[in-house]
C-alpha cells in the first residue's frame, strides 16, 4: 500500500487508517461527524496528496490539452483553474480533472488517485512522438493538502497568506505560508470557503504541524475520507468510480458545462455531440427522502407506480444538516424532473424519495 509524506502526521493525531485506492489513508480522526460539523462552522485539515498531480508545459501545451480534455482551457488566464472532464473516444469519462493554468505554456493537472496510472499513461500515448509537450509525472515530489471552512481564510492570512486575499473561486496565487514558499488555490471538494495548496513533498509534514498547531485559535481539526464524502454529498460532487465511469458521459451525469464544443473537435467530441443531438435517455439525478432511512450506494431506485427497478442509487447516506437520507443516481429522463417522486428499495422495504435540485447544502457566500 501506498503512502503519502503525511503518514506520521496522521498516526500522531490518531488517525484510523483505510486502503483508499491503494493508498493508507484517514477515514477519520475525532469521528465522522465531528470533523464534517468542524469543517461546515470552523476549519477542516485535509491530506490529498493521494490526488495524482501532472505537469503539462511547452509550446504546444494549449493544443493538446485542447484534445485530450472537454472544457476549454485557451480560456484560462495565467493562475486560473477549471474543472474538466477526460474522456475516450465514445464519450465515456476517464477522470475528471481540475486544470490548473501556472504560465502562458504550463498547466498543473490534478487527476483522482484511482486513475493517476491510467490518465499518465493514456496521455503519453496521446502525446505519442510530439515534441513540443513535456508531459511529468509530478505526484512524488509535489504534495497537496485542503484547509476547508468558513475560518480557512483567516488561518492562513494569519500565517502570511497575503496574496489570498481577494483571491476568487477557481483562481491560485503562489505565496508564503510560515515561510514556506506553496501554490494556494482556491478549491476545493466540500462547499465551504477553502484553499489547497500544494507544496513540495518534502516540506509538507512542516506545514502540517503548523496548521495544527496555530489552527487550534481558529478550531481546526484534521479531517479524514469520511467528512469529505458527506461534505461532498451534500453538495451533489460526483465521485469518480462512484457516481461517473468509462461508461458514463458528461451529458448525462448533467456535467455539460464542462464540454465546449465551440473550441472544435476533441477526443469523445464526435459521440458527445451525437447524445447532445439526439438527447440523453437517462439523467444524473439528486433525491430526498420523504421518510427517515439510509439510502447507500448500490441500492435500486424503483418506478414509484410499478416497483419495477429503473436506477441504481450511486452515492448515498443521511446528511447531518438535513437530518434525512439523500443520494444520487441515474434515471430515465421522464423520472428526472425535481418534484417527481421514486422509490428506493432499502433492505426490502421501498422508501418514497422526491427528486431536487442539487445542492443539498446552499453554500455561504464567501
Amino acid at each position: 500500500m501506498q503512502r503519502t509524506p503525511l503518514i506520521a502526521q496522521h498516526q500522531v493525531c490518531g488517525a484510523k487508517l483505510v486502503d483508499f485506492a491503494g493508498w493508507e489513508m484517514p477515514i477519520q480522526y475525532s469521528g465522522v461527524l465531528d470533523e464534517y460539523h468542524t469543517v461546515r462552522s470552523h476549519v477542516g485539515l485535509f491530506d490529498v496528496s493521494h490526488m495524482g498531480r501532472l505537469r503539462v508545459a511547452g509550446a504546444g501545451a494549449v493544443p493538446f490539452l485542447q484534445r485530450v480534455t472537454t472544457n476549454d482551457v485557451g480560456k484560462l488566464a495565467v493562475l486560473q483553474a477549471q474543472y474538466s472532464m477526460v474522456c475516450n473516444e465514445n464519450g465515456g469519462i476517464k477522470d475528471d480533472i481540475f486544470v490548473y493554468r501556472l504560465a502562458q505554456d504550463e498547466f498543473l493537472l490534478c487527476v483522482n488517485a484511482s486513475n493517476r496510472e491510467k490518465i499518465l499513461s493514456w496521455l503519453q500515448a496521446q502525446l505519442a512522438q510530439d515534441q513540443t509537450v513535456c508531459l511529468e509525472d509530478r505526484s512524488a515530489e509535489m504534495a497537496q493538502v485542503a484547509v476547508q471552512g468558513p475560518k480557512s481564510r483567516e488561518l492562513l492570512m494569519s500565517l502570511g497568506g497575503t496574496a489570498l486575499e481577494g483571491l476568487r473561486l477557481h483562481h491560485t496565487c503562489e505565496d508564503m505560508i510560515g515561510g514556506l514558499p506553496c501554490l494556494l488555490a482556491r478549491t476545493g471538494y466540500t462547499g465551504e470557503l477553502g484553499y489547497e495548496i500544494y507544496i513540495d513533498a518534502d516540506k509538507v509534514g512542516r506545514l502540517w504541524d503548523l496548521l495544527i498547531d496555530k489552527g487550534q485559535a481558529w478550531g481546526l481539526k484534521p479531517a479524514g475520507l469520511g467528512a469529505r464524502d458527506l461534505l461532498r454529498l451534500e453538495m451533489g460532487y460526483l465521485l469518480y468510480g462512484n457516481d461517473m465511469g468509462e461508461e458514463t458521459t458528461p451529458l448525462e451525469a448533467n456535467a455539460d458545462w464542462t464540454v465546449s464544443f465551440q473550441k472544435g473537435t476533441f477526443i469523445g467530441s464526435q459521440a458527445l455531440l451525437a447524445q447532445k443531438q439526439a438527447g440523453v435517455s437517462r439523467r444524473f439525478i439528486a433525491f430526498e427522502l420523504v421518510e427517515k432511512a439510509v439510502p447507500r450506494h448500490g441500492f435500486r431506485i424503483l418506478d414509484p407506480a410499478t416497483s419495477l427497478p429503473i436506477g441504481d442509487v450511486t452515492s448515498g447516506n443521511l446528511s447531518p444538516l438535513l437530518q434525512k437520507g439523500i443520494g444520487l443516481g441515474y434515471v430515465p429522463l421522464r423520472y428526472a424532473e425535481p418534484g417527481s417522486s421514486l422509490l428506493i428499495e432499502i433492505r426490502s422495504k421501498s422508501v418514497l424519495a422526491t427528486v431536487v435540485k442539487p445542492p443539498f447544502y446552499k453554500k455561504r457566500k464567501a
